[in-house]
C-alpha cells in the first residue's frame, strides 16, 4: 500500500452548541488540516496522486471554511457542531467523493486529521 498526505490550514470562528464551558462563547482557530489518501496501484508517473491534485481537491472546501462563522455554513447552521470531530468527518466526506470520481476508485481517503490548537486534533476514517 502506498499513502501520501497533504496539509492545508484556514481560520475560523464558531462556538459549541449543547456545550458547557468557554467554547459554547464565538471564538476562533488557526486550523490545519491533513488528509492521508491510500492506494495499492501508481498512476502512469509513479504516483498514488500528485500532491498537487490532491491540494486541488482541498481546495474548496478550505475556501468554503475560511474566515467564515461555521456555525453558519452547512452542514454545521442546524443541529451539526462544529467540532474538531464533524469537521476532520467533512473534509473525508468532501474529499472522498471528488476523489472517487477523479481516479474510479484507485485512491482513497484513508484518514482526515484536524488540529484545532498545536496540540489538540481530532481525527476521521472508515
Amino acid at each position: 500500500m502506498f499513502e501520501v498526505t497533504v496539509e492545508a490550514g484556514f481560520s475560523s470562528g464558531h462556538y459549541l452548541r449543547n456545550y458547557r464551558g468557554k467554547c459554547e462563547n464565538p471564538h476562533g482557530h488557526n486550523y490545519k488540516v491533513f488528509v492521508t489518501l491510500v492506494g495499492e496501484k501508481l498512476d502512469e508517473a509513479g504516483m498514488l496522486l500528485d500532491f498537487k491534485l490532491l491540494k486541488q481537491v482541498m481546495r474548496p472546501t478550505v475556501d468554503y471554511l475560511d474566515h467564515f462563522m461555521i456555525n453558519d455554513l452547512a452542514p454545521f447552521d442546524k443541529e451539526i457542531n462544529p467540532s474538531a470531530e464533524n469537521l476532520a468527518k467533512y473534509f473525508y466526506e468532501q474529499t472522498s467523493s471528488q476523489l472517487h470520481e477523479m481516479t474510479g476508485g484507485r485512491v482513497r481517503v484513508k484518514d482526515c486529521t484536524l488540529y484545532e490548537t498545536d496540540t489538540s486534533f481530532a481525527r476521521y476514517y472508515e
